[in-house]
């Protein structure tokens, strides 16, 4: 299942960036010192992050719709000590005010309301009367039922768990959050101290977790009191001129457009191996760049093949966890940065990523404003079709999935991918042997599975060409597989070069009065001569 937004950068990529913004910070491209973030005063109307307000408001508009639920599906296979996990679960709600809040009216504008602790439900169903063969089945189908389930964010609170019993030693833990109050890296968070909480609990000893210095509540009211003024004019300033002239990027899909944007998704795996990998590490490294910008570069190239233009927006997420403080909470903190890549000509690939590495610097510079404020100020024209400013994200990440390491269990993340916020989001993340772990996610009332499979080929052997020779145009890297290639120059009976000595449709009508009668297309049962190809392109020309 899909644990919702993700950080664009792996820790070593998001390493390098830090290490870039402080230089430029401390060549006094930026400066000040950072305000604290202060408690915020429990007896006054608590505000919602811009994050929140944004999930606040989409909620508003589509109650029922599953697709700002964060589903969370682990198997856990071993002897399961059930008071414990129920111990574990019950101490991580106390400890994170958001999962206990419900979001409210007052006047105008929704508040949060935390409630005080109480023991939080942890059901367990027994599959175990249902036959071997359907037992499997059946308990996906109830996972993605609970996943599906709306929240009502003004009386519930925004997660719920329950627990499958499969077997004597196997079990599935089906969590689902409100986005409102988690992204990518709460599950990360929540992996770690229900791991803690939990062997803690099994073994005698103490969870190994230090106290929250700050609440989510706290965060929220402080981000309120910080994006004033000059400072977030500043920022401003640089969106608007950044993404002035944003044109919507088409893809060409498999369907027509339907009128309301529909969230259903799927995905299709595939590798970058070892060897290609690391020649996108070697080219990063020659270009005083990351892999992040690397990889987004080349996504940007094939989306300009794809799409034919040279002016690719592309979605990056960023966790927004950049102070200490919010790192060890569980809430809304992530934000959206459009990197925009332009260009004219036919540029080498190195020199895509000199600029990219600039554009992708100097967003993240100005990642302060949170993405719903950004479009509410540049107001791009609305279309329920499809996601303001960017159509197509890009994720870069250490791993696909929460890492879980419960004692006495062997703990096992479920992955799925049934929601699409975009068309099209292209997925990477670091694996054990080396190699790259990818995966397109695409819109299902866009895209059919087979394109977005051939455009998987398409970017690894665009990849491959781009690393293989970055001083080259962009236009010299082949995208095309050895099965789209073969035909092409095998039996379609190979390329000719033709000197260029007039334009294509008065060759074709040259062609068309010699040989009237021979065929020219041929289309499954249906065939065309010169003449009645050169006859039909006339009668649509005029």
């Amino acid at each position: 299942m899909s644990t919702g937004d993700t950080p664009s950068t792996t820790e070593q990529d998001a390493a390098a960036l830090r290490e870039e913004l402080l230089r430029r910070r401390l060549a006094g491209k930026r400066g000040g010192r950072r305000s604290l973030i202060a408690r915020a005063d429990r007896d006054q109307p608590l505000p919602l992050s811009f994050g929140q307000q944004q999930m606040w408001f989409l909620n508003r508009m589509a109650p029922d719709s599953p697709e700002y639920i964060v589903p969370l599906a682990v198997r856990l296979r071993g002897a399961l000590d059930l008071p414990a996990l129920r111990a574990a679960w019950q101490q991580i709600v106390e400890r994170h005010e958001i999962l206990r809040t419900r979001y409210v009216l007052s006047g105008d504008e929704p508040v949060q309301v935390i409630d005080a602790p109480r023991p939080p439900d942890l059901p367990l169903v027994d599959l175990l009367d249902v036959p071997d063969a359907e037992r499997e089945q059946h308990a996906r189908e109830l996972a993605e039922r609970d996943a599906a389930i709306p929240f009502d964010l003004e009386r519930e609170w925004p997660v719920r768990a329950r627990l499958y019993g499969l077997g004597e030693a196997e079990h599935l833990l089906v969590v689902a959050f409100h986005h409102i109050a988690c992204d990518a890296w709460s599950t990360g968070v929540f992996a770690h101290e229900l791991s803690s909480f939990y062997t803690a609990y099994t073994t005698g000893g103490t969870p190994a977790v230090e106290p929250l210095p700050v609440q989510y509540a706290d965060y929220a009211a402080w981000q309120r009191g910080e994006l004033t003024g000059a400072g977030l004019e500043r920022q401003l300033s640089y969106w608007r001129e950044q993404l002035s002239g944003l044109q919507v990027l088409e893809l060409p899909a498999d369907r027509q457009r339907p009128a309301l944007r529909d969230s259903s998704g799927d995905s299709v795996p595939f590798t970058i191996p070892a060897a290609l990998a690391e020649r996108v590490s070697a080219v990063a490294a020659d270009h005083d760049a990351t892999r992040f910008t690397v990889l987004l570069t080349a996504f940007q190239v094939m989306l300009s093949r794809y799409t034919g233009t040279t002016d690719i927006p592309v979605g990056v997420t960023v966790s927004g966890r950049g102070r200490p403080e919010l790192q060890p909470l569980i809430g809304y903190g992530i934000n959206v940065l459009v990197a925009r890549a332009v260009w004219g000509g036919d540029p080498t690939f190195s020199e895509l990523l000199g600029a990219g590495r600039g554009t992708v610097l100097d967003a993240f510079d100005h990642q302060s404003v949170p993405f719903a404020l950004l479009v509410d100020e540049l107001q791009p024209e609305r279309d329920l079709s499809r996601n303001p400013l960017y159509q197509v994200d890009f994720i870069l990440r250490e791993q696909q999935a929460p890492d879980f390491a419960m004692a006495g269990l062997e703990v096992t993340p479920e992955a799925g991918d049934r929601i699409a916020k975009v068309d099209l989001t292209l997925d990477v993340a670091d694996a054990p042997s080396g190699a790259l772990q990818a995966r397109l996610r695409f819109a299902t009332a866009l895209f059919d599975r087979t394109t977005i499979e051939r455009m998987a080929g398409h970017f690894l052997h665009l990849l491959e060409g781009l690393c293989s020779t970055p001083g080259a145009r962009i236009s010299a890297a082949d995208m095309l597989t050895d099965s789209e290639r073969e035909p092409l120059l095998g039996e379609w009976g190979g390329v000719v070069e033709v000197p260029v000595e007039r334009c294509v449709h008065e060759a074709f009508a040259e062609r068309a009065a010699l040989t009237p009668g021979s065929v020219a297309v041929v289309c499954g049962d249906v065939s065309l001569t010169y003449a009645e190809v050169n006859e039909r392109a006339n009668r649509l020309a005029h």
